[in-house]
Formats: structure tokens, sequence, C-alpha cells
């Protein structure tokens, strides 16, 4: 599950952390007030505005505008408000934007040494899959796509394992202060930011706990040596641990959310969309996998990943045929089922009916694309058998005796 910038920055206050205040308007009417309001609280004309959206990739594509009058900032409003946002994470299609977090701008310091460079870091928390530990990740090179500078320059990412039952240790958030470069009283700020961090990503099960950029600003009287904030925040938590957390569920938005993914869910299915045209429906998620897999080795593209479960009811199926067809961009369905504590006999039946009860937008009923069914396992012939005998009433019916055959005939059926 994802939550929204404002609302991860809501968490980070929440557990000692600073952010600058903001406010999220949901109207291009509201932002003139909203920033008159800010920037008289704040003492400074500069505001930033920000799209809420759950993607990255704002700034560059200029859902990220800092404003200096009340004109300006509903000019900003308007063009995020009335154009989707397209990014590198949004594909082509872009997000459409609801809502808007409208903050007091902040000054950052100079690096000093580097010119045209900002003190601004990364920061986060989430879990090593190879050392199956949770563990904080920092980086000199903040606001910037992380995976790139991972990626072009490794020697820049800083990775500390937590203790699974202590946790993050002060002497490991100041290592890790040090190492990035805070000095005087930076430090400790920085370290209660880390200890923060690391607390709050444990209690609220999350996945990913992100500040980019953690940055510095400028000295001042009350921060001789800067104030250390954080200005950005991403979270992603467990979907498996959510019912642990009200507050966490109260933060969810669905209208950022793939319609069929949400209606899946309600029916018990593990569903995620992808860009291809071939339908997977598959009961086992690494059988789902292996099915994507073979299907690209044979040249086709899958549509989603979709898990029936074990049971793979007819009520399911149905429900799953229904998903799959709603993407327009679907040319046919490949089903691969394992027959293990259900028997094949009883699911073929169940994919026969599922299929042939399918309505179509023209208000017809039974299949229009290429099925291509595969059966394995417990009855399995005479699961066979009922497909087989099926081809009158579903003509674009297609039984195949193992894998490899059913992908081969699926991406020949779509082209």
């Amino acid at each position: 599950m994802k939550i929204h910038e404002y609302q991860g920055r809501q968490l980070l206050a929440s557990f000692g952390i600073p952010v600058p205040a903001g406010t999220v308007i949901e109207s291009i009417e509201q932002a003139a007030t909203t920033y008159k309001q800010i920037a008289s609280e704040s003492g400074s004309d500069l505001v930033v505005i920000k799209a809420q959206v759950h993607a990255g990739g704002r700034g560059k594509a200029g859902f990220v505008k800092l404003v200096r009058s009340p004109q300006e900032a509903e000019e900003a409003a308007r063009f995020m408000l009335t154009n989707r946002m397209v990014s590198v994470q949004t594909g082509p299609e872009g997000l459409e934007v609801k809502k808007l977090l409208l903050a007091a701008g902040v000054d950052i310091a100079d690096r000093p040494g580097t010119p045209n460079a900002k003190e601004e870091f990364y920061l986060a928390i989430t879990t090593d899959r190879g050392s199956r530990r949770n563990v904080l990740i920092a980086s000199r090179e903040g606001g910037v796509d992380i995976e790139t500078v991972a990626h072009d320059r490794p020697d820049a990412i800083i990775k500390e394992p937590l203790h699974p039952i202590m946790g993050l240790q002060q002497h490991q958030a100041r290592k890790v202060a040090f190492d990035l470069g805070f000095k005087g009283s930076q430090v400790s700020q920085a370290v209660k930011i880390m200890l923060g961090l690391a607390k709050l990503f444990e209690a609220k099960d999350c996945a990913l706990a992100e500040i980019n950029p953690l940055i510095i600003t400028p000295s001042s009287a009350t921060h001789p040596d800067g104030q250390v904030l954080a200005i950005d925040a991403k979270f992603t938590f467990d979907d498996n641990a959510t019912f642990r957390h009200k507050d966490i569920q109260a933060m969810f938005d669905p209208t950022e959310e793939n319609p069929a993914e949400l209606r899946a869910q309600r029916f018990g299915l593990s569903y995620i969309a992808l860009d291809g045209n071939i339908g997977c429906l598959v009961n086992g998620a690494g059988l789902a996998m292996a099915t994507m897999d073979i299907v690209k080795l044979h040249g086709g593209s899958p549509a989603n990943f979709l898990d029936v479960g074990g049971s793979a009811t007819e009520e399911a199926v149905t429900e799953a045929f229904s998903i799959i067809l709603s993407d327009h961009n679907v040319k046919g369905v490949m089903v691969n089922i394992f027959g293990g504590i259900m028997r094949c006999d009883v699911i073929a039946a169940g994919i026969i009916n599922a299929a042939t009860k399918h309505k179509n937008p023209d208000g017809s009923t039974g299949f229009k694309v290429p099925l291509v069914v595969r059966l394995e396992g417990t009855n399995v012939e005479a699961g066979r058998k009922l497909l087989a005998d099926a081809k009158a009433s579903l003509p674009t019916l297609q039984p195949a005796t193992d894998l490899t055959d059913a992908a081969m005939k699926v991406c020949k059926a779509v082209g």
C-alpha cells in the first residue's frame, strides 16, 4: 500500500522528524488563498506546489513548481489539476492529479567546495532480500533518482544493516551521519531523524520509508550550523500488516489504484495489470510467474499477473475472466491450472461454465477471443475430455497438452 507525500510528512512529524508545514488543496480556486496564508505564516513569498500522486518524476514532469505570488500559485494549480502527469513511472497514459500540496519554500545551503550543488541527501529504510535484514540506505546524492545513482555510482550509496531485534543503534546512525559529511550540530539532528525513521518503519510495518531529499538550511541565528529537514517523503506498507494499523488504512486512496486490481482484491484474487495483450489466469503465484516467462519466451506479451489461488472455484474463475477481459488490450487468454486438491475435471467444468457465461460489452455471452487452456494434475484426462467436448459451445477454446504447447498456441492465436 502506498500513501501520498503529504500523508508521509504527517507520519514523519508524528515521530519527531522536522518537516515544513503544508496544506492540501483540491481545487484551483483554493490556490491563491492558500498561498497567501502560507506566505503570511512563513514570512516568505516563496511557496512550493507539488502534485500528490503515487508516482515519482514529478519535478521533471513539471508537477513541482516554485511560485512567488497568488497569481503564479493559481496558474500552477490550474496546470496540474487540468493535465495528466506523465513521467517515467506512470507510462504514456499518465496519472490524473486530484490533490496538491502547498508548503513554504525552504532555502537549501550550498555544498562547500562543490559549485552549483546543494546540501541534499537521500535517506531510506527498506528490506534487503539478499541479507534478509532491514537496512538503512543513505547517500549524499539526494534529490535525484537514487536508482540511477546506485547504478552509475554504487560507491555513493551507504548501507547500514539494522539489528533484527534492537533496530538501528545510535552509534550506527552517528557513523552514517559522519560518512554523509554532517558537521557540528547537524550530526545530532541527522541522528535523531535516522532513529525516528527506523522507529516509524518498525512501528507501522513499512516496506519502504524514504526521505528524498533530506536537506540542510543555510546558517541562521537559531541554527548556526543550519537545520536538517525532511522536505519529501515516500512510504509503502506491507499489505499483510495493514489490518493492525487503522490510521494507515485511513490513508488509502482508491483513486490512485488500478480499478481492476481493487476489484480483484474484493474476490480474493491476486491481480496486477501489465501492458501486454495475452491475459493469464493461473492458480499459484510461482506457476503464474512461470506462465508469464514462457509466454515471453515464445514471443508473446503478458497482459497481467493473475493468481486465482489453490481452490480455483467457478465463481473466482468467472470473475477472473471478467477482470482480464476488461482490459481492451487483451487479444487472447491463456489458462494454466494445476489440479492438486481441486480435481481437474471440476476445474474444467468451472472454466467452461465461466467462459460460456461471460458477458461481452455488446450484451452477448461467450468468449470472443482465443482461449487456450492447459490442465495438469488430479483427474487430468477427465478434465481434458470436458474441454474437448466443449468446443461446440466455445469455438475459440483450444485445449493444450502441456505448458509449452499452451504458450505456443496462444502466441500464435494473437499474432
